[in-house]
């Protein structure tokens, strides 16, 4: 029996409901030393002054300030050892009959012990008095307050070497699925690897709280029941991965209601809809879909909240900004949606370029600078609207990228690892094929676009589309990198396809690019070439957007073909068959191509350890690259 969502309920309206559960944070004692990033339970003052007596501040001499009356430097005082002076190093004790030290600089010694100033002292002068930096039973941090490493060194200063926080939380993780394999085992046919858990973990660990991960469950409802009333025992919180969508063997949220009360299966948001809330015994759980964009998104949106309370300190907000959406998002006016976006700035403008925002894509996470939040009743946005990002990278370091947007190549991702690992300046490439990537650089959203067009009537690459579509915009083409592109096929080439037309002609399943991308635009080219109508090609509406993605359905099984370069094939152990050779190129206008962040990229492409790095992946010839042509509008 299929279970059905009681709710969909608003986000805001769902934590109201799961926070109902009473949540008292517990204090405990712990060393000082041990308390970095933990929460205080209560206001700690000083058990002592700092410095606790009255201490030199410089190296030099501890004299009596109203024997020094006088002195100038015409007419110098000279002071007696052990009498009018004793000699003092930093941080040294200053008892009476001495009140004020004389830097070691400014007085003249004498063989006879005797020294001479040639400027009077004032009383105190360069002493640090007793509690100058901690006073005995004055405050040193207040209540709730996280310490910082700087607070550690204030209370042992200050007499502290114990402290009382609030106790970690303990979340307790459960991953479920009669389909999920713990990572390093070997995967059968329907297994995926089982890494939300270790996702929350790392979450946990992030938020100040301990995880308490089960080992993955089969879909056993008399066995999850058992652990999860276990787990309830022993944790404050406790989170069920997976089994809380509409499925047969989704049990998430008949287990909550058989061992303790559902407030919520549903809410309003995308991704995480088929979220489930409740308690049991006194304990929130939250059951979290199994897809790991979802998951992370109800992590963040219900458990962090829940590990916050736990400690007694709001949860930290990331900080926000203003950017403006590269193309139209469309959205349902039924959800809160949060879209994975890359940032850069570009012409004094914050771009948002929107990520595959998948459920299941985790890699868009990875990817992303920020979340575009779209709100509910909102259908999305159009390209140009300002819209909320809710930051996940550094606003330095996204001012310090080069923003890429068009063809997508294996070498972008090398030439971004080379200028993090330089540490100075940043890559984002978005990968929309290269019409997109012109479109983006006419728009103003990109400083580089990637492309390699092949114009049908000279034959040449990439010149002609420069003029046709940004013809009033100097350019600057950059050479990339030589590349052959031809058909990616399994191993052994069963379907011995040895032409574009032996796809048709062999039956053969054929995966496609999108629709504005080079080696889309490459094969209808071949296709109108040869007279091959595509209603001929079996496969050719199906789309990808990468060459890997192309070449990860070949070896799938679940095409037969599909149009790449040699170095996708290569990377998945598959078999390649020529078909050409073009220029993947880069378009720069000229208005960026000064840029701090575009010359770190140039000098890259440009650079011995990229060339090594290219030419290990195979296919590639860099015969040109780094050569600049200079493309200017025509008269």
């Amino acid at each position: 029996m299929r279970n059905v969502y009681l709710h969909n309920v608003d986000v805001d309206v769902a934590k109201e409901l799961l926070f109902r559960v009473p949540l008292t944070p517990k204090p405990e004692t712990i060393p000082v030393i041990e308390a970095l990033d933990r929460i205080t339970a209560e206001a700690v003052f000083a058990a002592r002054s700092s410095p606790d007596y009255n201490a030199a501040a410089m190296d030099g001499i501890a004299a009596i300030a109203a024997r020094t009356v006088g002195a100038e430097p015409t007419r110098p005082v000279v002071l007696r050892a052990g009498t009018d002076f004793v000699p003092i190093d930093t941080g040294d004790v200053i008892a009476p009959p001495y009140d004020c030290v004389i830097m070691v600089e400014d007085i003249v010694e004498h063989p006879d012990g005797s020294a001479s100033i040639r400027e009077a002292a004032a009383p105190w002068q360069h002493v640090r008095p007793v509690g100058e930096d901690i006073v005995a039973h004055e405050m040193i941090v207040g209540a709730r307050h996280k310490i910082r490493p700087v607070d550690i060194g204030a209370l042992l200063a200050g007499g502290i070497t114990e402290i009382a926080v609030y106790r970690k939380p303990v979340v307790g993780i459960l991953p479920t699925g009669t389909e999920i394999v713990e990572p390093g085992n070997p995967l059968e046919p329907g297994q995926i690897v089982e890494s939300n858990s270790r996702v929350f973990e790392a979450l946990c660990t992030a938020y100040g709280a301990q995880a308490l991960r089960h080992p993955p469950l089969p879909d056993d409802y008399e066995t999850l029941r058992d652990t999860l009333k276990t787990l309830v025992s022993r944790c404050d919180v406790v989170v069920v991965n997976a089994g809380s969508s509409a499925g047969r063997d989704d049990y998430t949220a008949r287990l909550f209601a058989e061992l303790g009360e559902v407030f919520v299966h549903g809410i309003a948001t995308r991704p995480g809809k088929p979220t489930v809330l409740g308690a049991i015994d006194g304990v929130p759980v939250v059951g979290a879909p199994g897809y790991p964009v979802a998951a992370y998104f109800v992590f963040e949106t219900f458990v962090a909240d829940l590990i916050a309370r736990l400690l007694g300190a709001p949860r930290q907000e990331r900080p926000r900004v203003e950017a403006v959406a590269a193309r139209r998002i469309t959205s349902s006016l039924k959800h809160l949606e949060f879209v994975p976006v890359k940032l850069g700035q570009v012409g004094g403008k914050r771009i948002a370029t929107p990520i595959n925002r998948g459920s299941g894509v985790t890699m868009s996470l990875v990817r992303a600078d920020g979340l575009l939040i779209i709100d509910k009743n909102s259908e999305g946005c159009d390209a140009g609207e300002t819209m909320t990002v809710e930051l996940l990278r550094d606003i330095g370091q996204i001012e310090r990228t080069a923003v890429s947007i068009g063809s997508h190549d294996l070498i972008m991702d090398l030439i971004a690892d080379e200028m993090q690992s330089r540490g100075d300046h940043f890559l984002s490439s978005s990968h929309v094929g290269s019409m997109g990537g012109l479109m983006a650089l006419k728009r103003g959203e990109a400083h580089i676009a990637p492309i390699h067009l092949l114009d049908e009537t000279s034959g040449i690459y990439n010149l002609a589309f420069l003029r046709r579509y940004l013809p009033e915009e100097p350019i600057a083409l950059v050479k990339g990198v030589g590349r052959v592109q031809g058909l990616i096929v399994p191993p052994g080439n069963p379907k011995a396809l040895a032409t574009i037309a032996d796809i048709a002609s062999k039956s053969a399943s054929f995966v496609n690019r999108q629709r504005g991308a080079g080696t889309r635009l490459l094969f209808d080219y071949e296709l109108k070439r040869i007279g091959l109508s595509p209603d001929r090609i079996t496969g050719y509406e199906r789309e990808m957007t990468t060459h890997m993605a192309v070449a990860a359905a070949v070896r799938s099984g679940s095409a037969d073909c599909g149009l790449g370069v040699a170095s996708a094939a290569q990377a998945l152990g598959l078999a390649f068959v020529p078909v050409g050779n073009e220029d993947y190129d880069f378009a720069i206008p000229a208005r960026y191509f000064d840029m701090p962040a575009v010359q770190a990229f140039l000098a890259v492409l440009r650079s011995p350890d990229f060339a090594r790095r290219v030419e290990a992946l195979g296919g590639y010839s860099l015969e040109h690259t780094g050569e600049t042509i200079d493309v200017r509008p025509e008269a």
